[in-house]
């Protein structure tokens, strides 16, 4: 798909796309006696509406440039409810390219300023999409989202950008593809890096902020969680709901992975897996597999299962180096191991990680391996048990020497997030002096 939004058109937002590197070449025209015009105007417009629900983003933006009616799509409520209804989930990612946030945020709340003596924040203003189906790259702009904020976390097509400053954490929930911004309440606690748990689902959102509530880096952790939820059936909670993590846990912040009801993240020193249950507003642990000889590991969500990804290293015995998957049992407590990497891709791995480490990212039957300070990618896809390097999207330069490195999120592409249209009848009244 090399073809793009067409940006001389007027779009009635401000975020468009660019495409980046693909796979496919599109003909510029299609000489057959199917494609006859007598047969494709007597169509009926429902079924034109179900074909054009049925097309991934960049190939409907396209089709938006085509009559009126169809530009005005994103604004029939009657099509955004078919769409809602039959459109295909897409099991897309979406990379950013920034420092690594905690140092930068620890930095950026200590001695970083200009020359004016102003303290300076990032502005992360474009995204990069990623198709793993076909193996193409799209840009997107973020510019509408005011610096100062970076992402966090991504559920049902929206993306959570959580401010930088120490203090209590504003957060704002965007979606990229019609450029919506939906403004939460601000955090009770203050906090300077917390790991942050988004489910958006269909008439509901949750967000849990746990850990980290200090206003310095060198602050003696309280370990805590603090609860958004709102649903369509006019229950909500703005922060009220609170709970402590177990005791004596080690919780690296960073994003949480959800699956089904829960919120899952590491714990370190030694390793094992926090589980936090949403309804129940519970924490407890469940012990990590090989957690002495583990090292990277990560936690990320694939078709429904929480799968745990890692290298494992036994020094002291006769076992070669590798990189394991394992799944969660249904019982919750067990693991059972589904993958390792080849040994041959693995040294090639480890080279090229230089001991840096990795990040993953897991959606659908995809996960998305990362190494630490490149824009390198690693895609491993479960049904068909195939590892492949990701081609390098045209629109990112190397990674310096900054701390520059790919950070990832599972996205779902949609052109509608109906149940933000419930957070901002109970935050506008409230935030209304928010500006960016």
């Amino acid at each position: 798909m090399e073809g793009a939004f067409n940006n001389s058109m007027l779009l009635p937002f401000s975020y468009t796309f660019t495409p980046g590197t693909s796979s496919a070449n599109v003909t510029d025209s299609v000489t057959s006696p199917w494609m006859d015009t007598r047969i494709w105007s007597k169509l009926p417009q429902t079924l034109i509406d179900r074909i054009l629900a049925f097309l991934p983003p960049p190939a409907f933006f396209r089709a938006r440039c085509v009559c009126k009616r169809w530009y005005g799509l994103l604004f029939s409520n009657n099509f955004l409810e078919l769409y809602i209804q039959i459109s295909p989930r897409r099991h897309w990612f979406l990379f950013f390219k920034h420092k690594s946030l905690k140092s930068y945020i620890y930095r950026n709340n200590n001695s970083t300023s200009d020359s004016g003596g102003k303290t300076m924040t990032a502005n992360i203003c474009e995204g990069y999409l990623f198709d793993p189906y076909d193996i193409a790259w799209y840009r997107i702009s973020f510019s509408l989202v005011p610096s100062g904020f970076s992402p966090a976390a991504a559920s049902g097509g929206l993306i959570c950008w959580v401010s930088d400053e120490a203090g209590a954490k504003s957060i704002i929930l965007c979606n990229p593809l019609i450029g919506s911004l939906s403004q939460l309440p601000p955090t009770l606690r203050p906090r300077l890096f917390p790991s942050i748990g988004l489910k958006v689902g269909p008439s509901s959102i949750d967000v849990a902020v746990a850990g980290d509530d200090l206003i310095s880096p060198y602050a003696v952790k309280n370990l805590s969680t603090e609860s958004f939820h709102i649903d369509a059936g006019g229950f909500y909670s703005l922060w009220g709901t609170t709970s402590s993590l177990p005791r004596l846990c080690s919780l690296e912040s960073g994003q949480m992975v959800c699956v089904d009801d829960r919120f899952y993240c590491m714990n370190y020193n030694p390793f094992s897996v926090l589980a936090y249950e949403i309804a129940a507003n519970s924490w407890c642990k469940i012990q990590a597999p090989m957690r002495r000889f583990l090292r990277s590991p990560r936690l990320v969500e694939s078709m429904g299962k929480l799968i745990l990804v890692a290298a494992v290293e036994k020094t002291k015995l006769n076992v070669p180096k590798s990189l394991r998957l394992w799944r969660l049992q249904p019982c919750g407590t067990t693991w059972i191991e589904i993958e390792r990497m080849p040994q041959q891709l693995y040294l090639q791995f480890v080279e090229l990680g230089g001991g840096h480490g990795f990040d993953c990212v897991g959606h659908g039957e995809f996960i998305a391996i990362i190494i630490r300070g490149s824009i390198k990618v690693l895609l491993f896809d479960i049904l068909r048990k195939m590892w492949q390097w990701i081609p390098p999207c045209s629109c990112i330069d190397g990674v310096g020497d900054d701390n520059d490195e790919l950070h990832g999120f599972a996205y779902e592409p949609t052109v509608t997030t109906p149940v933000t249209g419930i957070l901002d009848q109970i935050t506008i009244p409230i935030f209304q002096s928010f500006t960016s």
